[in-house]
């Protein structure tokens, strides 16, 4: 399963072997390839011609031409939404000044504590939720201010771990 946004608006779309479904309704189509990026579709009688414009790997969209219109599509898959479920999808958007709980849980483990020097993608932490270890990473380089938590610690969502 994942989504697809399109001029503000955002479809659920889950792909089976009979069919793709979007917002839970079968969508049956003919596709026929007309070039590397150009497609032909019909689809409830429907004629439509779409070519592919540009494709942004880093923010997992496309630039798509649909008939006459040019469209801008955003996807995320299941691994984003999970992310975005468990509220770690704007980690790497914080400016390194602190790292924040992702959800509730219990601290298992510290890795730094202040003073210590971190690179990107260095483990900080191992919060347990769900009865699952998260390791959680540092989003950037930097250098650790305070560790606001102590071993065993329980911690709520958003609840500030660390300072840099």
């Amino acid at each position: 399963m994942f989504t697809v946004t399109i001029q503000n608006k955002t479809y659920s779309v889950e792909k089976t072997d009979e069919a793709m479904q979007v917002n839970g309704k079968s969508i049956h189509w003919d596709l026929q390839w007309i070039s590397e990026r150009k497609i032909h579709l019909i689809s409830e009688k429907k004629s439509i011609e779409a070519e592919l414009i540009d494709i942004d790997k880093a923010t997992k969209s496309i630039q798509i031409k649909l008939g006459n219109k040019i469209s801008k599509v955003h996807l995320k898959d299941r691994f984003d939404l999970l992310l975005e479920q468990m509220g770690m999808n704007n980690m790497t958007t914080q400016a390194l000044k602190e790292i924040k709980a992702p959800m509730p849980g219990l601290i298992l483990d510290l890795k730094v504590k202040p003073g210590d020097e971190v690179k990107k993608g260095e483990v900080v932490l191992i919060l347990e939720a769900m009865k699952m270890e998260n390791i959680l990473k540092s989003p950037g380089d930097g250098i650790v201010k305070a560790v606001k938590v102590s071993l065993n610690q329980s911690v709520e969502k958003n609840q500030v771990l660390i300072q840099f």
